[in-house]
Order: C-alpha cells, then sequence, then structure tokens
C-alpha cells in the first residue's frame, strides 16, 4: 500500500490532517499519512549486533537498507503473538526513514487538529510518549511523539548545542521570539539551543491555537506588535491548531502579518515545502537542522 501521494493533496492551512491508525496489543494509535510512505507486509530481517533494545534489525527496500522499530518493545507492550499477520509502516521525517513494526493497520482517518486534545499529565506511564488523544467512536486513538521515539533510539538524530559551534562566538540578543512546539522535549531542546545562540527571550506555547490567542491579545490591548515580537517559529504538527493553519492566520491578518514565520519541522521536504509556501511562511526549515534554524533567526531579526 503506497501512500506517497496522500495527504499531500490536503490544501493547506485548512487545520486538518489525515491519520493511519494502527494496532499494537490491543491499543490504537494514530501516525500522520506525511510521514508514511508505504506499508507493507513483513520481510526478513536482518539482526544488527548490539543494537537498541527496540531495533530488531535492518531490511532492504529497493535498495535502500532501514532500521526496523518494534513498537511494542518502545511501547512496554506485549510482542505480536501473530507476526506474520503485523504490518511494517514506512515513514521519512527529521530527514531519516525508519521502519515501524506494529501488529495491526487498520484505516485513514481525516480530522481536525481541534480534535486532538493534549494528554493530562496524569497519564500513567506513556505521558513522555503520547502527544495527542482522538476521542472517536467511543474509543481513544493516541499520537504518539514519533521525533522523540526516534530521539530516544539515536541521539545523534537530535538537536545538539554542539552543533552551534560551527557558528562561533555569538553576541547575545535582546529580540522577542514565540515558539509554537508541542512536544516537551523539543521545547526543552530549542530553549538551550537557542539560550546558547544569544536569544533569550524566548516565549513557548504548547500549540498554535495558544500562540495566536497571545498575539491577538497584543492587538487587541492596543500594543505594537513589531515593538513586542520579531519572530515566530512554528512546528506544524501540534493539537487544537497546527503550524501551517497558524501562519496562514497571522499572514490574514493585517496587524500580525508583517511578523517574520518560520516553520520548523520534521516534515519540512522536498514534496512538502509548497504546503509552507502556500500559507505565506517567511521561510521553512527541516528538523533537526538547528544551525540553518540559528542563521534564519539572524537573517530576519537582527
Amino acid at each position: 500500500m503506497s501512500l506517497n501521494n496522500k495527504g499531500i493533496l490536503l490544501e493547506s492551512g485548512t487545520n486538518e490532517l489525515e491519520i493511519v491508525e494502527f494496532g499494537v496489543a490491543n491499543n490504537k494509535f494514530g501516525i500522520n499519512v506525511i510521514k508514511v510512505k508505504e506499508i507493507i507486509n513483513p520481510v526478513p530481517i536482518t539482526v544488527v549486533p548490539h543494537a537498541h533494545p527496540s531495533v530488531e534489525g535492518i531490511i532492504s527496500i529497493r535498495g535502500e537498507v532501514l532500521p526496523v522499530v518494534n513498537m511494542a518493545t518502545v511501547l512496554g507492550f506485549p510482542v505480536s503473538s501473530n507476526p506474520k499477520q503485523d504490518k511494517f509502516i514506512v515513514c521519512e521525517f527529521n530527514q531519516t526513514k525508519i521502519v515501524f513494526h506494529v501488529h495491526t493497520v487498520s484505516q485513514i482517518h481525516r480530522i481536525s487538529w481541534k480534535q486532538i486534545d493534549k494528554p493530562s499529565e496524569m497519564y500513567s506511564g506513556l505521558e513522555s510518549q503520547i502527544i495527542g488523544v482522538i476521542k472517536m467512536n467511543e474509543e481513544m486513538v493516541l499520537l504518539l511523539d514519533y521525533e522523540k521515539i526516534v530521539v530516544d533510539i539515536n541521539p545523534q538524530s537530535g538537536i545538539s548545542v554542539d552543533q552551534l559551534k560551527k557558528l562561533g562566538p555569538r553576541e547575545r540578543s535582546n529580540k522577542s521570539i514565540i515558539i509554537a512546539e508541542d512536544s516537551a522535549l523539543l521545547r526543552k531542546l530549542l530553549e538551550e539551543t537557542l539560550e546558547q545562540a544569544g536569544y533569550g527571550r524566548l516565549t513557548f506555547f504548547e500549540n498554535g491555537q495558544d500562540a495566536l490567542d497571545y498575539l491577538e491579545d497584543l492587538v487587541n490591548t492596543g500594543r505594537n506588535i513589531e515593538n513586542e515580537v520579531q519572530l515566530i517559529i512554528t512546528d506544524i504538527e501540534m493539537p487544537k491548531m497546527d503550524g501551517h493553519h497558524l501562519t496562514k492566520r497571522i499572514k490574514d491578518q493585517a496587524e500580525l502579518s508583517k511578523l517574520p514565520v518560520i516553520i520548523f519541522s520534521s516534515l519540512i521536504t522536498d514534496d512538502l515545502r509548497h504546503k509552507g509556501e502556500m500559507v505565506g511562511a517567511t521561510a521553512q526549515v527541516s528538523k533537526p537542522e538547528i544551525v540553518e534554524l540559528v542563521k534564519l533567526i539572524d537573517k530576519y531579526v537582527l
């Protein structure tokens, strides 16, 4: 089942997404169709010595060698009782290709980001992996933090302060930057790295709706928006309001439209860059390219 054209056909900035629903043990999960290249039946896996416990090994697909991650192991669930009936979800994000080994794949749903709730802090065990909960037909489908899963397995694939050394000594800046990012891990990493890059006036929001409410409050109280905020950085995938819709709403409002908006997301690929262009993004950078992000911040605020 190839999904190369799925999701990409959605009009940009509608605050909607399509998710592939899959099962692990008796639990239901969702992954954004945009991350999914294809879904295949299991193929023989070559075991790699000293691999991470969640990595079953590697497979070859059309000449590419890709790691296979067992999602049951990642989530602490029982492994499949019938592996031949399982599915492999071939994904691409964060400039990385990876295969998720799941137990079932059921269907594709088209939903609004407004339907996705942020999980309560009370969730036991999985809270660091869950970034959203979708209530669907009296069942709950969980959206996982796939970027975090990959970084946990391969820390070098994430954002690190060390990457900034190539930029040399940095001056301090008092420019104010708004950041919309739903992942607690990413918020922490961005705070550390941008602080190291000289940007200390950072205001974080967990989703696009909260960021937009803040910006509109500034306008409604008569503040000069360009004195209060110099730049906005937004992820794409966020509960309540995604980054494309946030960008569109900012660019559609006269008082906000001059603000530079940089989309910083694992979904920035050659195939998908046009979606950000359609909503008026000033620039787009793929995670985890933190050096490129800092160079763009320098360009638009200094």
